[in-house]
């Protein structure tokens, strides 16, 4: 099983969001096979606290805007440091350098496909 074309379009909007706001790195990994809870983990990142939010804050935005969805829950917002957007279809981990370096959790997920975002890091 693979990720669903929504889950995919819903991917790449996050990661055209995050590019708008100067994120970097933006992966996206199909977890559907092992996880089956949800099709995708997006991982970004941001170079401060404040850009973490930003970067949150944006993508939550597009997705309202665009899809008419919210997630149906948001954590860390109070450190910046790690925040995740759940969707439900899809996870957004928007990271600083800092604990996206620490946590490595592309490594955790390296056996899973990566999805295309559309964009160039």
């Amino acid at each position: 099983m693979s990720a669903f074309a929504h889950s995919i379009e819903l991917v790449q909007a996050v990661a055209a969001a995050a590019d708008e706001v100067k994120a970097h790195d933006t992966v996206a990994i199909d977890v559907s096979e092992p996880l089956g809870i949800t099709d995708a983990f997006v991982i970004t990142s941001g170079s401060s606290d404040r850009q973490v939010i930003a970067i949150a804050d944006e993508i939550e935005k597009k997705l309202a805007m665009e899809y008419s969805t919210k997630p149906r829950s948001r954590e860390g917002n109070a450190e910046g440091m790690w925040i995740l957007l759940d969707y439900g279809d899809i996870v957004v981990h928007v990271m600083h350098d800092y604990a996206r370096a620490f946590y490595d959790i592309e490594r955790l997920w390296r056996d899973c496909p990566q999805i295309d975002t559309g964009i160039t890091n």
